[in-house]
């Protein structure tokens, strides 16, 4: 699996569950959503993500690497 994979694997499911527990626990959980979100906004940008760092350090295959 490769590291754009996996970032939005993470970035759905922290979606999925800020919006959980923004419904049934408390709204100010919504703002995790929006953190989320203009991460993902920003990333599309400049190709800064810290999580695609990190998992490039775990040695997580980017897919250009994959190709080759």
């Amino acid at each position: 699996m490769t590291t754009e994979r996996l970032v939005r694997i993470f970035a759905g499911a922290f979606v999925l569950a800020s919006l959980a527990l923004g419904i049934w626990v408390n709204l100010n959980f919504l703002w995790f959503t929006a953190f989320v979100g203009a991460n993902l906004l920003q990333s599309g940008f400049t190709r800064f993500c810290p999580l695609e760092m990190i998992l490039n350090k775990l040695g997580v295959c980017s897919a250009a690497q994959a190709r080759a």
